[in-house]
């Protein structure tokens, strides 16, 4: 149990650690193509050290030049960013990094054999999400197919 005011083995606060992730927009003949590259990417970010040198860097950035100059490094680089991912439930309220609203969150849970995705859109920014929410379904719909094709063909061969 983490108590206030005492020396605990767990520390306080949110540690943040990132990826860098390429977002392309294209159509495939084969819908699996894009999961198939997407994975890829994925799993060699995943096994690299990448987010745990974002997170230490960070912390090695505000203890060096003090709070402002982390602020701002960790603002350039959310001011700079469109779309972010996350696999945790997101907030009810509208969410701003450093005053930059954010045009499009995706926010995922993987349970159970069951995969949930959430859109939370900026209507200013993206006036037709209504579109974007149909393409979303058509692509999903797309691969789900496409990886249903795949398994009865494995099972048949």
């Amino acid at each position: 149990m983490i108590v206030s005011g005492k020396n605990n083995d767990v520390a306080w606060g949110n540690q943040i650690g990132y990826i860098l992730l390429p977002f392309q927009l294209a159509v495939h003949d084969d819908p699996l193509a894009y999961v198939r590259k997407a994975k890829k990417t994925l799993d060699r970010k995943k096994s690299s050290l990448e987010v745990i040198f974002t997170c230490k860097i960070s912390e090695l950035f505000v203890k060096m030049f003090g709070l402002k100059a982390g602020a701002f490094i960790i603002g350039r680089m959310l001011t700079n960013t469109t779309t972010t991912f996350s696999n945790m439930v997101g907030p009810t309220e509208q969410v701003e990094f450093y005053g930059i609203p954010q045009a499009l969150i995706v926010h995922y849970q993987s349970y159970n054999g069951t995969i949930k995705v959430i859109l939370s859109v900026d209507e200013e920014i993206i006036p037709n999400y209504t579109q974007l929410l149909d393409d979303f379904v058509e692509s999903f719909r797309h691969i789900k197919d496409a990886a249903s094709r795949l398994s009865k063909h494995v099972k048949k061969g």
